[in-house]
């Protein structure tokens, strides 16, 4: 049943067959286990065994399954054959699952009468050991086929990096159709200039590394890809023709931690009619399973040792511990006061999240904190509380008159001398001025990067650091790096900007996030982009934003904002008081960001902002952002098939984690939430703020939320961790919440509102613990389906549901 096939062949229906593997083994439909009116019947010749498997029919559609037990050596991605029999004359369909998981509704084509029996090949990722795969007629299926049995070969172990769940865009994409890949898939589409794929690797430190690239190419002849190594061009990979996959290596040069790998068709390669399965990176780490990846170690001051004050836990809007990663923090009242740990990592750098009073005028105060090594003072940093406190209701302006303090953290960051694991780090207060100490972070900071060759230097066009405005020195090397086909380089230092920068077709690059910082004053400055092919890499931008001006009223500039047009790319970049860190406006097609920081802005972190296309933010966190950290936002036209994967994110002021406002085919997935503050959700889902329809499947997958969910003082009511909220519009498209883990949601875990209609809702391996109010309250109309949805510790009990919405109970629910 399986056979050996080229990449590039296509076999009618749709089917492609799969290249010979070891150790099939065939599992008849009879000995199955049957359910929901699937039966054994002979009633038809053709078939192998002692018999097939009927009744998938109308009248069982929504019951009907036959669930095979299969065994696998190792885990990995099989190619499994189902044998069927489907004589309607008309195309039909069934779902297959693996482990309990639906993983896609599976195609079976007529293939002529009843006794003429085809075959449909899968690519399914099994686990070693015992697995369940069971084909059912959802109701969503067309059903009305035969089974006689399946094939499953041997697994083929997943590749350390997996090309599928890179950052794709410019017509390549994933594919299924040819097995014996690893993983879940493999790229394709490397067919025209601009054509790429992104992986992130990380690794534990800098130096050549051998890459082995997993690729096919029955093309008849070699082909080539260039290769890019966290943005830079580093040359090019040719891939020579054979049968099935191939290997074939190469070696770039890489930093510690995260790195981008990329393979693209430039000019001059000849890509077309390759895949790419995955990479292996000798000496290459472990990503994070949810969450980004950071070079960092944190520290929370409450587990440290302290003869301060532990506040909290407490989740009261406007208290200093509410707005605390993990709802605790430490208080060093005066002098002698100190909170300390020992290192569990080297570390050069240290970030400490703090808060200081402010002063009456709401101008801002400082005071000092001294950081002490095995007990010796190595330097003091100076804290402020000026991009701190706001006061009154939304937009929160600076005036201490309006009363009702809020945001009470800022973050210092400083290099300190290399520390060993072992060391204990102290922080000591040696004023008279209340420090309050919520985190602390330290990692090993590594040297400045060097010019790469060819690029234009700032410095060559009069830009100084430290000693004024060098927004025109940047514009000029702008324009001469354009003219040249080069690259502009700012050096290590700080340099200063007075009205923000405009990039098209340019890549602006720093020395590193720790050592080039761009400083924009009285909160303008910034990269405005007026076209594609922008990358901006490796520097900070610290604005000097102190409140959030009202929308529309000021003109205050983000960090980095506007259309970037085609195959741009951000990654490395540091954020920090600015209004918003990344604001991408419609026309952006297939921009890549990865290994952000963004902190302490007064708006949101990250919004994508109508027709923006294939964009995706991967691998970066965000923290105390005035607004929505991660935002997609279909207003005026739809957001379509962006993602938010691989990010952290915590403690927004106001608003939610990560929000989809509408759009078509977009994704929220393998990301880690905590702590929300004020009206605010982990996740929304949500027809709001006058947002265009959904469309297309939303997907928000593989994600864990921790104390989340908070309080509308505007509507007097909560909202919960995970929020599907129909306001302007219904929703009616297909939402996929599958995979998700709330832990300890402040209100409801799940919550369905308000009274309009949100259908085609998919429930599926949901698990709710501790919600402060019910595991789920539904407030509209419609109807979801729900397997494997659990609920426990739910203060209030595990479902109200007041409006009388349906759930379509599959397995494994408890607890509602």
């Amino acid at each position: 049943m399986l056979r050996r096939l080229l990449l590039a062949t296509i076999v009618s229906l749709g089917v492609l067959a799969a290249p010979a593997q070891a150790a099939a083994t065939t599992y008849q439909a009879e000995s199955a286990v049957l359910s929901g009116g699937a039966a054994v019947s002979t009633e038809h010749s053709g078939y192998t065994g002692t018999g097939f498997v009927a009744g998938y029919t109308d009248g069982n559609k929504g019951r009907a399954a036959t669930t095979f037990t299969v065994s696998a050596a190792q885990a990995g991605a099989a190619v499994v054959s189902l044998r069927y029999a489907n004589g309607t004359g008309a195309p039909m369909s069934l779902s297959v699952y693996v482990n309990g998981s639906r993983i896609r509704q599976t195609p079976l084509p007529a293939v002529g009468a009843w006794n003429a029996w085809g075959t449909r090949d899968e690519t399914l990722t099994l686990d070693a050991g015992a697995n369940t795969i069971a084909y059912r007629f959802d109701s969503t299926d067309l059903g009305n086929v035969n089974l006689d049995g399946i094939t499953v070969a041997a697994p083929v172990a997943a590749l350390p990096y997996e090309m599928e769940s890179a950052f794709l865009s410019g017509g390549t994409s994933v594919a299924t159709a040819t097995g014996g890949y690893s993983g879940t898939g493999y790229v394709t589409g490397f067919t025209g200039a601009g054509a790429r794929v992104i992986r992130t690797v990380t690794m534990p430190a800098a130096g050549d590394a051998v890459t082995t690239v997993r690729y096919a190419n029955a093309t008849g002849g070699a082909r080539t890809l260039s290769t890019y190594a966290n943005g830079v061009k580093t040359g090019r990979l040719t891939l020579p023709a054979g049968s099935g996959w191939l290997t074939t290596t190469h070696t770039l040069g890489l930093r510690a931690g995260l790195n981008l790998i990329g393979y693209q068709f430039d000019g001059g390669d000849t890509g077309g009619g390759v895949a790419l399965d995955g990479i292996s990176v000798a000496g290459a780490g472990t990503l994070a399973a949810r969450g980004a990846t950071v070079p960092y170690t944190a520290y929370e001051a409450e587990n440290g040792t302290t003869n301060g004050t532990v506040l909290g836990p407490d989740r009261a809007y406007r208290t200093i511990a509410s707005e605390s990663s993990g709802r605790r923090a430490v208080r060093l009242d005066g002098a002698g006061k100190y909170t300390q740990f020992t290192l569990t990592r080297p570390a050069g750098a240290i970030v400490v999240r703090y808060s200081i009073p402010d002063n009456a005028a709401g101008t801002g105060a400082t005071a000092p904190l001294a950081v002490y090594a095995n007990g010796a003072k190595v330097t003091d940093l100076t804290l402020t509380s000026a991009y701190s406190w706001v006061y009154g209701n939304y937009p929160f302006p600076n005036d201490p008159a309006l009363g009702g303090g809020h945001r009470f953290f800022d973050e210092v960051r400083k290099t300190l001398p290399a520390y060993p694991a072992g060391t204990v780090l102290k922080l000591q207060n040696e004023g008279a001025t209340p420090v309050t100490v919520d985190l602390v972070e330290t990692e090993v900071v590594a040297p400045a990067y060097t010019a790469p060759a060819g690029s234009v230097d700032i410095t060559a066009h009069g830009a100084v650091p430290g000693s004024g405005d060098d927004t025109a020195a940047i514009n000029a090397a702008i324009s001469a790096a354009k003219s040249q086909g080069a690259s502009v380089w700012i050096p290590a230092g700080t340099f200063d900007v007075s009205t923000r920068i405009n990039v098209a077709g340019v890549t602006v690059r720093g020395a590193g996030m720790w050592h080039t910082t761009i400083r924009g004053g009285n909160g303008r400055g910034g990269f405005y982009a007026v076209g594609g092919n922008v990358q901006l890499a490796d520097f900070t931008f610290a604005g000097d934003v102190r409140y959030r001006d009202p929308d529309g009223v000021v003109t205050t500039d983000a960090a980095m904002e506007g259309n970037f047009g085609t195959g741009s790319l951000i990654h490395h970049v540091w954020v920090e008081h600015a209004k918003v860190g990344l604001w991408v406006n419609g026309g952006t097609d297939g921009l890549y960001v990865a290994g952000v920081r963004i902190r302490d802005t007064f708006a949101d972190g990250v919004n994508l902002n109508d027709a923006v296309t294939g964009t995706r933010v991967d691998q970066s966190v965000l923290r105390n952002t005035g607004d929505d950290a991660l935002a997609m936002w279909s207003h005026t036209t739809p957001v379509t098939g962006s993602a938010f994967t691989f990010n952290t994110a915590t403690l927004p002021m106001l608003s939610n984690t990560a929000a989809i406002y509408g759009g078509n085919g977009n994704r929220i997935e393998d990301n880690l939430f905590s702590d929300t503050v004020y009206t605010a959700a982990g996740i929304a889902i949500s027809t709001w703020h006058q947002s265009q329809p959904f469309s297309g499947t939303t997907s928000v997958q593989r994600n864990t939320l921790t104390r989340t969910g908070g309080w509308n003082n505007d509507w007097n009511s909560s909202q919960g961790a995970v929020w599907i909220y129909a306001e302007s519009r219904e929703i009616t498209a297909p939402v996929v919440v599958r995979d998700v883990t709330v832990n300890d949601s402040t209100y409801q875990g799940l919550l369905l509102s308000w009274q309009k209609t949100i259908s085609n809702l998919t429930l599926d391996h949901v698990t709710i613990a501790g919600a402060g109010t019910y595991g789920i309250e539904a407030n509209a109309a419609g109807s979801a389906t729900a397997s494997h949805v659990t609920v426990t510790g739910a203060a209030a009990g595990g479902l109200n549901n007041p409006a009388g919405y349906t759930f379509v109970r599959g397995q494994g629910n408890s607890g509602w």
